[in-house]
């Protein structure tokens, strides 16, 4: 029997193919490990007027449960700046990369506190203001029609500066501010909501983060404090990543659906 010879050529070119292959392997295996063994962002979380940190309970649960350390940011609302600067000290006490997130007037605070701090990588706005520096958030509100919130609050209460501080009147805050919430739960809301100072509201915004850090958006269709219309200019501004319109929602959309808002959270925690 004769036996063929394979030429040596062809010999040659198999095995430096197995071997580019085997290569290749070993470094997208080191990819994954690298991206699997880098650590994952922390979220910060700011609430907006009329709410407080336990906003975000059903939202941080979800988060840890699935491995991200999660933080509730505390938002005096007495001022655009000074809430900023409180925020942005938090900001540098955490190492590594950071998700910062803002509801509503939150959205106006992340949006100054995220300056000079590079570890934040991405913004998240839930039924947030977004502004350009220089706009305002009562501003903001009143871009397009549709916000009944002035119609919704109690009487001002004079603080000694000459400012205001501004609740929701309790009897009507549920169809205002969370009317896709259990009942029970929005008139626990109603009672321990946190009043912004009007001056805070009518405060130009000194930068817009969203600029140079990506964002991502997410809102409620029927978000009777801040139009949908606006929300939706604002995203398209601040040309956001992902933006999600929650049919039917109210402006609590991460009370009442909190799933849907972390898995945006952890989608900008992902990129």
């Amino acid at each position: 029997m004769v036996s063929a010879r394979i030429p040596r050529s062809i010999v040659m070119n198999t095995v430096q193919t197995a071997l580019a292959a085997a290569a290749a392997i070993a470094l997208l295996s080191g990819c994954d490990h690298a991206q699997s063994s880098m650590p994952k962002p922390t979220i910060v979380l700011v609430h907006g007027a009329f709410a407080d940190g336990s906003s975000w309970n059903d939202v941080i649960s979800i988060l840890n449960r699935d491995g991200y350390s999660a933080i509730a940011a505390p938002d005096a609302l007495r001022s655009v700046t000074g809430d900023a600067a409180e925020v942005s000290t938090l900001l540098g006490s955490i190492e590594g990369p950071i998700v910062l997130v803002g509801h509503s007037y939150g959205g106006t605070v992340i949006s100054a506190a995220a300056n000079g701090h590079a570890n934040v990588k991405a913004l998240v706005y839930v039924s947030a203001f977004a502004p350009d520096a220089g706009e305002t958030s009562f501003g903001l509100a009143a871009h397009d029609p549709g916000a009944t919130l002035g119609a919704a609050l109690a009487a001002p209460v004079p603080l000694a500066d000459g400012s205001h501080d501004l609740y929701i009147d309790r009897s009507k805050f549920p169809a205002q501010f969370a009317a896709d919430v259990d009942p029970a739960r929005a008139a626990l809301m109603a009672a321990t909501q946190r009043p912004i100072v009007d001056a805070a509201g009518n405060e130009p915004s000194p930068t817009a983060a969203w600029r140079t850090i990506p964002s991502y958006t997410i809102y409620g269709s029927a978000d009777l404090n801040i139009p949908p219309r606006t929300l939706a200019f604002m995203a398209a501004r601040a040309h956001s990543r992902h933006t999600i319109v929650v049919n039917g929602a109210s402006h609590v959309v991460m009370v009442s659906h909190p799933a849907e808002v972390a898995a945006l959270i952890e989608e900008a925690a992902s990129h």
